[in-house]
C-alpha cells in the first residue's frame, strides 16, 4: 500500500472513494479490492500499449481468485467512439458480465474515459476502477467521474458521470511512459497551478529540472497536490450544475478546438491545453483582467517543460467555427475560463469574435 500521506480522499457522501498514489500499486491490486467488496469478475478494459500492466494487474486479481476477462482496444483517440463502444459491450456479454461485475481500465485518459462509460452503461452501471498509466491520466482525467466518447466533430460530447470505486496510482509506470506522453501530462499539472493554487504554481517553477528529471518524490507530491486540487472542485461542484468544475477546463475551449481541427491523435491532450491555456491567457490580458507578467510566467513555464506554446497553422475560421462545439456554449455564445490572477479563474461570457480571433493569432 502507499504512503497513507499521499493518498488523496474524494468525499461525496455514499460515492466517495480513495485515490491510493505510490509505487508498486499494480501487484496489489486484487488485495487492496477484495478488502473493499466482495469482488468474484473483473473485466479490464487497456489499450496495446500497456497490456504489459493489465497482465500485472490481471495476474493479481486473479491471484485474489477473481475470475478476470482481459479486452484490449487500439491505442489513440479514435478507439473513444460509439463503434468501439458498441464492440466492448456485446464482449462483456460473450464474458458473461452481470451486474456484480466490476470493469477496470488499465490505461491513459482514452482507456479511462471510454472503460468508464462503458462501465456506466452496461447493465445500467457496474463498479469501476481507474488504474491510470499516464501523468495525464493521473493528475486528471482518472479523478472526478467523467466519462465519454467522442463525435467526429465534438470531443467528450456523449458520456455519463460514473464515479470509479477507487483509483489506484502507479508512480512506478511513469518510469517507462515516453518522453512526449509524459511532458504532455505537464499541462495539465500547471493548469492546476494557474486556476487555483499559486503556491503550487512557484513549486513547479522551483521544480523543472525534478519534473524533467521525473524525480519520485517531486512526482508523489505533484500528483497527490493535482488530485487533492481537482477532488476540491468535484466535491463542490459533481455534475458541473453550479459552474465551479468549469474552472477545470481552463484552455480547453481552445485545446478541444485544435484537437479537432488536428485530427484527434495529432496533437496530444497536454500539448493542446498547453497552447490553448496560451490562447486563454491573451484573451485575458486583452480584456485586461491579467497584466503581461502573468501571461509571460505561464509561457515560460510552460515552455521549460517542453511544452508547445505556439498555435499550427490550421486555419483561425475552422478553430473558431469548431469552438461552437464546445460543452460550454449556451445559447449561441461562447463561455471562457479565464485568469484574474495565478490561482485563480473565473467564467467569462459576451467576448467579441475580434478578441476571440486575435487570442488564436497571439
Amino acid at each position: 500500500m502507499s504512503d497513507s500521506s499521499h493518498d488523496v480522499h474524494v468525499n461525496l457522501g455514499d460515492r466517495s472513494y480513495d485515490i491510493h498514489i505510490g509505487s508498486g500499486q499494480l501487484s496489489q491490486i486484487g488485495s487492496i479490492l477484495i478488502t473493499t467488496q466482495p469482488l468474484s469478475h473483473a473485466v479490464l478494459i487497456t489499450d496495446e500499449n500497456v497490456t504489459e500492466y493489465a497482465t500485472i494487474v490481471a495476474e493479481s486479481l486473479a491471484e485474489s481468485g477473481v475470475n478476470v476477462d482481459l479486452l484490449t482496444i487500439a491505442a489513440g483517440e479514435p478507439s473513444k467512439s460509439a463503434a468501439i463502444a458498441a464492440t466492448l459491450w456485446e464482449e462483456l456479454l460473450s464474458a458473461g458480465a452481470d451486474r456484480k461485475s466490476m470493469v477496470i481500465a488499465v490505461g491513459g485518459g482514452v482507456v479511462g474515459d471510454l472503460a468508464g462509460f462503458i462501465a456506466a452503461t452496461y447493465a445500467r452501471g457496474l463498479a469501476f476502477v481507474q488504474v491510470p498509466t499516464t501523468l495525464l491520466a493521473q493528475v486528471d482525467s482518472s479523478v472526478g467521474g467523467k466519462t465519454a466518447i467522442n463525435l467526429s466533430s465534438a470531443k467528450n460530447m456523449v458520456g455519463a458521470f460514473w464515479q470509479p470505486e477507487t483509483v489506484l496510482i502507479d508512480t512506478d509506470v511513469l518510469k517507462t511512459l515516453s518522453e512526449r506522453d509524459y511532458i504532455s501530462g505537464l499541462g495539465e499539472v500547471i493548469k492546476y497551478g494557474m486556476i487555483q493554487d499559486e503556491e503550487f504554481f512557484g513549486y513547479l517553477e522551483d521544480h523543472v529540472f525534478e519534473l524533467k528529471a521525473r524525480d519520485p518524490e517531486t512526482l508523489c507530491y505533484v500528483i497527490s497536490r493535482c488530485c487533492r486540487l481537482k477532488a476540491d472542485v468535484v466535491e463542490a461542484d459533481e455534475r458541473e450544475t453550479s459552474g465551479r468544475r468549469a474552472i477545470l477546463n481552463y484552455g480547453h475551449t481552445f485545446a478541444h478546438a485544435l484537437e479537432a481541427a488536428s485530427g484527434y491523435g495529432e496533437l496530444m491532450h497536454g500539448e493542446a491545453v498547453a497552447i490553448g491555456m496560451m490562447c486563454a491567457a491573451r484573451l485575458a490580458e486583452s480584456l485586461d483582467r491579467i497584466d503581461g507578467t502573468v501571461t509571460a510566467r505561464q509561457h515560460a513555464l510552460l515552455q521549460a517543460v517542453g511544452l508547445p506554446v505556439t498555435v499550427p497553422d490550421l486555419g483561425i475560421d475552422r478553430l473558431v467555427e469548431l469552438m461552437m462545439h464546445d460543452k460550454k456554449v449556451e445559447h449561441g455564445q461562447l463561455r471562457f475560463i479565464l485568469p484574474d490572477r495565478i490561482g485563480n479563474v473565473e467564467l467569462v461570457d459576451g467576448v467579441s469574435q475580434e478578441l476571440i480571433r486575435a487570442a488564436w493569432t497571439g
